[in-house]
């Protein structure tokens, strides 16, 4: 009887998958994944590679299903796309139009979608937030962000990831008294909306559970934190010359680490005390530039990547850095131009792509950098990857591409 109890079990049950990538960094938001990686060896190859319009935005996973936001050639348009996460065949393609809009380094979104409850939302570089049907791409809702809010564009469009949080998909839009805005999942919906800090091209991030639950947030003016319902609970100024950082915000235990591309980085010990927040900035270190590269944390440290906003001399560095000090533990310099991602495994293995389409398997090391594996796995890009069920899915300046790690 046992036996055949588990066998209607397994019958009943559905379709596994590992877990899914299924938002901008990952399942928790923080680059790390619930598997483990281990060094491969020779180069490793492609499983499958199809043609993709151009974008920054990075390819997320869920249920079996890769999802992939761009620009169609020679359409002034937003389109995803649903392909088969083991053979690379498309499911459907759907678009809408938008504004025309050219800004340098190409004209598609920079935005990573998020996949929720059957739903995609995306967020386009000129500001349309849409809630897309998962197995069908028809499109339930959109929101103009910027002209409902009378919000200005950015120079290089809007890039931030929707957050998904509890029955709300929550955007950086940057109007007067809308900094920050929550939307209904249902019906896109004014929720709430929060500050008045103008945008950055980062990403915003849930952290905590309950009463500790917390929105962070580098925006335009401020790392700051709202509570899931809006209510600013604290804020540092930290403000990028460029306002150009994409980076989100990293939280470790009571410690907030926030990063720009001008400014340097910030570290934060974060309190609550007879239910009012306060953050206190512990240490400030201007060497610490990070572009788009979220750092990632492994126990007491940080590994990240820094490096300037250069048209003439780009080049980034990799370091790991004392989480609670900012001290520098060594650096690996010239590891690309710009942009290195890097995600941390369930044995604390640590993937980095360079934008130079560089697969790097390294150790978590206080003392030193100590590669495992290396392979070069595509063109220049600078979208992050995701790790589902042992392979990488990236995309390049013109593929979309899953390449198994053996």
């Amino acid at each position: 009887m046992k036996r055949l109890a588990a066998l209607l079990v397994l019958i009943g049950a559905p379709a596994g998958f590992a877990a899914d990538w299924p938002q901008f960094l990952g399942p928790n938001r923080d680059s790390s994944s619930s598997e483990k990686i281990a060094a491969w060896k020779g180069d490793l190859k492609a499983a499958w590679k199809v043609p993709v319009g151009d974008a920054h935005s990075s390819p997320v996973v869920a249920g079996g299903t890769v999802y992939a936001f761009f620009q169609p050639k020679g359409q002034d348009a937003d389109a995803l796309a649903a392909y088969d996460a083991k053979t690379g065949e498309k499911r459907w393609e759907k678009s809408y139009e938008r504004t025309k809009f050219n800004p340098p380094f190409g004209s598609g979104p920079r935005s990573t979608p998020s996949v929720h409850g059957g739903k995609v939302f995306t967020l386009g570089s000129t500001g349309i937030l849409a809630c897309w049907d998962a197995k069908t791409g028809d499109i339930a809702w959109k929101v103009d962000t910027l002209k409902e809010f009378k919000a200005p564009n950015l120079f290089f469009g809007i890039s931030t990831s929707p957050l998904v949080e509890g029955d709300t998909v929550i955007a950086m839009v940057g109007g007067k008294g809308a900094g920050i805005v929550a939307f209904d999942l249902a019906t896109g919906k004014t929720k709430w909306q929060a500050t008045s800090d103008p945008s950055s091209y980062a990403s915003p991030v849930a952290v905590g559970s309950g009463a500790e639950r917390q929105i962070l947030t580098l925006t335009g003016s401020n790392l700051r934190s709202l509570s899931p319902e809006g209510k600013e609970l604290w804020a540092v100024p930290f403000k990028d010359l460029l306002n150009e950082s994409s980076t989100s915000p990293v939280k470790v235990g009571d410690f907030v680490v926030g990063s720009s591309v001008t400014a340097g980085s910030i570290g934060l010990k974060v309190k609550k005390s007879d239910d009012a927040w306060a953050a206190e900035r512990v240490w400030k270190k201007g060497e610490l530039t990070c572009y788009f590269s979220t750092p990632v944390a492994v126990g007491k440290h940080l590994y990240m990547v820094n490096g300037k906003a250069s048209l003439t001399d780009a080049s980034i560095t990799l370091r790991c850095v004392e989480l609670e000090t900012g001290k520098t533990l060594w650096e690996k310099p010239k590891i690309g131009r710009y942009h290195a991602a890097i995600i941390r495994a369930a044995n604390d293995k640590l993937l980095m792509l360079d934008d130079n389409g560089t697969l790097t398997l390294f150790e978590p090391n206080e003392k030193e950098f100590k590669p495992l594996a290396t392979s070069k796995v595509c063109g220049p890009t600078w979208a992050h990857p995701a790790l589902v069920d042992g392979r990488i899915y990236l995309r390049d300046e013109k593929n979309l591409i899953c390449i198994p790690l053996e």
